[in-house]
């Protein structure tokens, strides 16, 4: 699954005729799920109402078929208990929740008891997000492991990039646990070690790449080395700018992913042209 970026115009409105183009180009590259306003989304920056409006155009673009999952991104339960409810409403699959920080950070027992809350309460599946390099914080193994046993929490998305952890939590959490990498670099190693799938930001600029990657280590294809390694050298250049990154390179591969919601900016000129250069296959 894509982890979808949202195009914002310069006034920082949302352009859903653009976000429709992008959910149809995906879709015809073979993508059917798609994670909406996770961090590559910029869902810690969009206001209230406007996971609903991206989920509602989605589902109309594009029909019960695809699996939408929305991204929650709050301090509180409250907060997002409210984010879940306005995720329902606009036709979402589940919940992707990413770990509380501000004030909770490495504070684990009440992470454990944010999620086990929300999922107690909440009418949608939740999923962990966990992703160290935006939060500063990973939700430990056994805290995954504590939360995992909630009949509502259905998976995680885990972007620590570590294989090992996949293998401890798919032999511990069993196969209704659906694990997925949010680490384009570890796709095919997570895969091995018990991972569904990835949900990515390359997904963004380099689906068909990604769903190679994807299915030729669900086969343990010989392939397999070659396309982890190519999908490496991408990421490595354009994730390295972030966001920022992400919508220079998607735009070079058709979306129209607009500009960042500010503080983000849009890259200058030389790192833009430095990563559609790598979009370029070696």
């Amino acid at each position: 699954m894509p982890a979808l970026v949202t195009p914002f115009d310069r006034s920082g409105e949302i352009r859903l005729s653009d976000h429709r183009h992008n959910l149809r180009t995906l879709w015809d590259a073979g993508v059917r799920g798609y994670l909406i306003a996770g961090s590559t989304g910029e869902g810690p920056y969009l206001e209230p109402g406007e996971r609903r409006q991206l989920l509602e155009a989605a589902r109309s673009e594009l029909g019960s078929k695809a699996f939408l999952l929305c991204g929650v991104a709050a301090e509180t339960t409250r907060q997002a208990m409210a984010m879940v409810k306005e995720a329902r409403f606009g036709g979402a699959d589940g919940a992707l929740v990413i770990t509380p920080t501000t004030l909770a950070r490495n504070r684990h027992r009440m992470v454990e008891d944010f999620y086990l809350g929300l999922a107690e309460a909440s009418p949608l599946p939740i999923w962990i997000y966990t992703v160290p390099a935006v939060t500063a914080y990973e939700l430990p193994l056994e805290s995954v492991l504590r939360v995992a046993e909630h009949p509502n929490v259905a998976g995680i998305k885990d972007s620590g990039g570590h294989p090992v952890r996949f293998q401890a939590m798919a032999a511990a959490a069993g196969p209704d646990f659906h694990l997925y990498s949010g680490a384009s670099a570890a796709i095919t190693l997570a895969i091995e070690g018990g991972a569904r799938g990835a949900i990515t930001a390359s997904t963004n600029y380099a689906p068909r790449r990604v769903l190679r990657t994807v299915e030729a280590a669900r086969r343990r294809s010989s392939d397999s080395p070659k396309l982890q390694a190519d999908l490496v050298r991408l990421t490595s250049v354009v994730e390295a700018y972030g966001v920022p990154g992400v919508k220079a390179a998607a735009r070079s591969a058709g979306m129209r992913p607009g500009v960042p919601r500010l503080p983000l900016v849009a890259l200058p000129s030389k790192e833009s042209k430095r990563v559609v250069a790598a979009l370029t296959p070696v």
